[in-house]
């Protein structure tokens, strides 16, 4: 089996899970907060070396200021409570996104987690937080006009996106049965192989993780070149 060496994952339907438990929509948010956690685990199983999460978009805003109030307040606990078994594990943990609308105690927890997990890791794990495709290119052309480039190329040119330096997607997951991108990682998926599942994100479990990567090893990778039959 040909594993992923970067899987990205769209973890869509929380509130649609809590709904239908009768519960409230954060509590879909907690869910997902622990499935993260395992399938973090069962990527380094797996032996995938990068493993990115769209955890909050730049249009997530428009969401109810109490929802996105209780978004953050998970986020902040999750990485506070989960400090030292993240070092444990040998995750080496990144974000990336805006960070000027993020309140400042969150920015240096962010901060501070991306330093201490530098070295010594297993996995790569980005958190898209306050994320979007398009805002990410934006700030990339901004940066080389602010830095006077008279000619980039793609690799330059990937270089100033969030991602930098860490490969494109090989895997993008989608759950909830939606069969769009929704404006993540617009640049870096251009060739990334898609895999949408009806199960909210919720019920994702190792056993789906695996069924998405038995899909993605039985597909013939061209990049626009002919390949041998």
């Amino acid at each position: 089996m040909k594993v992923p060496r970067h899987i990205a994952i769209i973890m869509d339907g929380n509130g649609r899970w809590a709904r239908r438990q009768d519960m409230p929509r954060i509590m879909g948010h907690y869910r997902g907060a622990e499935v993260a956690e395992d399938i973090t685990k069962a990527c380094i199983d797996l032996g995938v070396e990068y493993l990115t999460l769209f955890a909050f978009s730049t249009e997530n805003w428009n969401r109810p200021k109490e929802e996105v109030r209780l978004l953050f307040d998970l986020l902040r606990k999750y990485l506070t409570d989960k400090r030292e078994e993240l070092l444990e594990l040998g995750v080496r943990l990144k974000f990336i996104g805006r960070r000027d609308r993020i309140g400042r105690d969150l920015r240096y927890l962010m901060e501070e987690l991306e330093r201490e997990t530098s070295v010594s890791y297993r996995i790569t794990v980005t958190l898209a937080v306050d994320y979007g495709g398009r805002d990410d290119i934006l700030r990339a052309v901004n940066k080389l006009v602010r830095l006077k480039f008279d000619h980039v190329d793609e690799s330059t040119f990937s270089h100033f996106l969030d991602l930098g330096d860490i490969p494109d997607p090989d895997l993008l997951i989608r759950t909830a049965g939606e069969k769009r991108i929704s404006n993540f990682l617009l640049w870096n998926l251009a060739y990334t192989e898609l895999y949408f599942t009806d199960l909210c994100w919720p019920e994702f479990t190792r056993d789906e993780l695996l069924r998405a990567v038995e899909d993605f090893s039985g597909r013939k990778r061209k990049f626009g070149r002919v390949l041998d039959e």
